[in-house]
């Protein structure tokens, strides 16, 4: 079952890269295949009793991971939307909400006012990789990001409390919402407390060597796990607020470790994103599609929720902020659920069962209804309305350029002039002058100071040349941004020296070497002082690669190669793209001969014709 699961959701993912459809459709597809349809795996009946707990503490790690990508800093231009859609959006979402549930897919009062609050969930580990993918502009993109982590535990306390309130009406006929929400409340400020003082610890204990780095990993893991759990003691699902608030707080306190720890953190969340969609779609019971089937009221009310609610919520919510209108609009429009609208749907259907609540268990198939209709239709809009809505960011991918010298602000010009985003990073101001003076986008500092991902955006890069004087500082930048970019997208100039054998750097520390022949950073600026150009040359189905190689200048050296789509392909030591008609290629090449003219003849002598004939004749001239 184990290694079922790992497959079909590592392999959803890996289509999802290769094609460009959203991955959690392509998730839900498979474990809805695996599980009702073909029988393949069953996983109730293989962990029984462990399934809850385990989609419980798996969601609560994904929201860790989304509290650490969470930066105070970015809610600079975006902090008041944010807040609105987190206080006003919520009271207005989850109205809303319970009318569309009551009125229109015909739940019972207390399974809609409990199912409006788990609507106001918008889904983080559906939303992230969407905004990833369709490279939305920095506000736009911080509001749904902070949206759909913030609201995830807002919602489920939203939910706990429509619960706990119908749980003490059943036992006290007379019970009041003041009897209910004021504990509550209290309980969620227990645990976001829990959540802050552990992430607080962490941040005390590992800079100060406590804990030795082999063990930083797993401490972090388990102590997730410990608040999630400790939390959840006080009060049911308070845990998610907890695991949240930790990672907030870790996110903007400067802990060197964290940095490390990155990667590990982005990997868990892709096996849990994808192990817990196959199993909840794999859970799924054709009686509990059965009301899918022979209703058109569930139908209905998912096109309310995409039509209605969502676009009211928002435009109340922002109603006389500064946000333009065209990104109100987006924001009204994107609102994908996902893992914790399903998984706490799922929960509360068994509590409301316990109670003798009818129709408690059509929140299962309500939920995923939501859940598929909403990931496919803002999976598959949300370019389109963002190049309609005018918030798609730049759409070829750009080059971030370390190093300021005469050659890297040569490659940027060539670069530029291809419509490709280039950036021209250096800690000194001396060396970006010449890049101001050519009007080239700056930055100056320090690439691997933390601050420089606040204050730098770097979605639209998606390749790297470190290309300064020190070849261990260019190993050191593209080995920190590998990870991020891919360790193919990262490059560098080649050794320098004659005994480069002897002081080289290690090959999984540096980037991909330009160059096939693997030019040092001394002879690229030699050469470029000595008049070597750097020059692009158009292909098309006429003049193809062998006719542009040909005419080539001897001892030239082919650097890249600009598809027509922007992507950008490198010559190195072990990489030779072959480029197609429209791509463009851009060349190292040395200056072109000098012509020198034959000295005039002096008065006393005229020249004989042969002689005029030689001197005039470009063949014979150097």
């Amino acid at each position: 079952m184990i290694a079922a699961v790992g497959a079909l959701g590592v392999g959803a993912q890996w289509i999802a890269w290769r094609t460009g459809w959203p991955a959690i459709v392509l998730m839900l597809a498979a474990g809805f295949i695996a599980g009702p349809i073909t029988g393949l795996i069953d996983p109730e009946a293989v962990f029984g009793d462990m399934l809850d707990p385990m989609i419980s503490v798996g969601v609560g790690l994904i929201l860790f991971e989304g509290g650490l990508s969470l930066n105070l800093r970015e809610l600079r231009d975006s902090g008041r939307a944010v807040i609105r859609l987190a206080t006003i959006g919520v009271l207005v979402g989850w109205a809303l909400g319970t009318l569309a549930v009551y009125h229109i897919a015909g739940l019972p009062w207390p399974v809609a006012v409990l199912f409006g609050g788990i609507l106001i969930v918008t889904g983080p580990t559906v939303v992230i990789p969407l905004l990833r993918q369709a490279n939305i502009q920095p506000r736009p993109n911080a509001i749904l990001k902070w949206e759909g982590i913030v609201n995830d535990p807002i919602g489920v306390l939203c939910a706990v409390i429509a619960f706990e309130y119908f749980h003490r009406l059943n036992q006290f006929p007379d019970a009041t919402p003041f009897d209910v929400v004021p504990p509550l409340i209290i309980a969620a400020v227990l645990a976001g407390l829990v959540g802050y003082g552990a992430a607080r610890l962490i941040a005390f204990l590992f800079p100060r060597g406590a804990i030795p780095e082999y063990l930083k990993v797993p401490v972090l893991f388990t102590a997730v796990i410990a608040v999630f759990v400790l939390a959840n003691q006080i009060e049911h699902e308070a845990g998610l607020v907890a695991v949240t608030v930790m990672g907030v707080t870790l996110a903007n306190r400067e802990v060197a470790s964290m940095r490390s720890i990155h990667p590990f953190k982005e990997n868990v969340a892709v096996l849990l994103v994808s192990g817990i969609f196959i199993l909840l779609a794999a859970s799924l019971r054709w009686d509990e599609l059965a009301y899918l089937r022979t209703e058109i009221r569930p139908w209905l009310f998912v096109a309310a929720l995409l039509f209605v609610v969502r676009p009211l919520t928002v435009l109340i919510s922002l109603l006389g902020s500064d946000i333009p209108w065209n990104e109100r609009l987006f924001v009204a429009w994107i609102a994908p659920r996902g893992i914790v609208l399903v998984a706490i749907s799922g929960l509360f259907a068994l509590r409301l069962g316990d109670l003798g609540i009818a129709d408690g268990q059509m929140l299962i198939a309500l939920s995923f209804a939501v859940v598929v209709v909403t990931v496919v239709a803002h999976g598959f809009t949300i370019e389109p309305v963002a190049r309609w809505l005018k918030v798609k960011g730049t759409s070829r991918p750009g080059l971030l350029i370390i190093g300021s010298t005469p050659w890297t602000i040569a490659l940027a010009k060539q670069l530029q002039s291809v419509d490709t985003p280039v950036m021209v990073v250096d800690q000194s101001w001396q060396r970006l002058a010449a890049a101001r003076l050519e009007g080239l986008p700056i930055y100056h500092g320090e690439i691997l100071n933390e601050a420089t991902e606040h204050n730098l955006d770097l979605t639209p890069y998606h390749v790297l040349v470190a290309a300064t004087d020190n070849e261990a500082y260019n190993a050191l930048v593209c080995n920190e941004f590998a990870h991020e970019m891919g360790r193919d997208a990262v490059y560098q100039l080649g050794e320098n020296g004659e005994e480069h054998d002897r002081y080289a750097l290690p090959e999984g520390i540096r980037g991909r070497a330009l160059f096939h022949a693997g030019l040092g950073v001394a002879e690229v600026n030699q050469r470029h002082q000595q008049g070597w150009v750097l020059k692009k040359t158009k292909l098309s189905e006429e003049f193809d690669f062998a006719a542009a190689r040909e005419k080539l200048p001897d001892g030239a050296a082919m650097l890249l190669v600009v598809r027509e789509n922007g992507a950008l392909r490198f010559f190195t030591h072990a990489a030779r793209p072959v480029p197609n008609p429209g791509d463009t290629i851009i060349s190292f090449t040395p200056p072109k001969p000098v012509a020198h003219k034959a000295p005039a003849p002096s008065p006393a002598s005229s020249p004989s014709p042969a002689q005029g004939n030689v001197a005039a004749d470009p063949a014979t001239r150097i």
